[in-house]
């Protein structure tokens, strides 16, 4: 069985070993005419390297890293994708909430060509739920899905992952728990960041796409980056 708000794994192949965006655009119909929320955004990212996406409410960032996990198509723009990349941590839309936590780790696990026990022995180990995978996961409150969805990217090693603000989830001893999870263990994995905390991105970031209404521009330079996404 395969349902439609599941992404794929995104195809590989044009990009040897890496992952490129050029001219990403994303409209909406709205009743008052075509809304763009994205304009022209372009950037590399290299195996290893993690680039944070830094912009204020609104400015496209969500939308973006839908676009890049594979959760909504551009309305125009190339994706080439050389190593394999996450859905965004923070995103539960592949969950089917009638089934139980159990049997959407093992979807998952099938769809991503995981061992079925290792997947549930990996997500049960990090999303501590217990008894309650067997469960539907419509019964769970917002931080129990967190829990599951983070535990189920973790349970799949991909070369890439999409961090969408979502190490904040949990109580303060759950929060370093997935620190070490992401940025300790997969130390190694590339990443596209979204963040407010300035630490985390000058800890684990080398350059940034600061992005305002739609448009976006990479800088080397991280220091002059997080400055003028203070001067938003």
């Amino acid at each position: 069985m395969v349902r439609g708000d599941v992404p794929p794994p995104p195809a590989l192949g044009g990009l040897p070993d890496g992952i490129s965006l050029d001219g990403i655009v994303k409209e909406y119909h709205t009743p008052i005419g075509n809304r763009r929320v994205l304009d022209g955004i372009s950037f590399d990212i290299a195996r290893g390297e993690k680039i944070a996406i830094l912009g204020r409410n609104g400015a496209g960032k969500s939308t973006l890293m839908k676009i890049i996990g594979g959760v909504e198509k551009p309305t125009k723009g190339k994706m080439r994708f050389g190593m394999s990349m996450s859905w965004p941590i923070a995103f539960a839309g592949g969950f089917d909430h009638t089934m139980s936590g159990l049997d959407n780790i093992r979807f998952i696990s099938r769809l991503y060509g995981v061992p079925e026990q290792e997947a549930v022995a990996r997500v049960d180990q990090f999303a501590e739920l217990g008894r309650l995978l067997n469960l539907p996961v419509k019964t769970y409150s917002t931080g129990m899905r967190s829990r599951l969805m983070f535990g189920l990217s973790l349970a799949v090693d991909f070369d890439c992952f999409l961090v969408d603000e979502m190490i904040s989830v949990g109580d303060q001893r759950f929060q370093r728990k997935c620190h070490e999870e992401m940025f300790v263990k997969r130390a190694h994995c590339s990443m596209i960041l979204v963040s407010h905390d300035t630490n985390i991105i000058r800890n684990y970031c080398k350059k940034a796409l600061v992005l305002k209404n739609g448009r976006g521009r990479v800088f080397e330079d991280l220091e002059l980056a997080l400055r003028i996404y203070d001067s938003l």
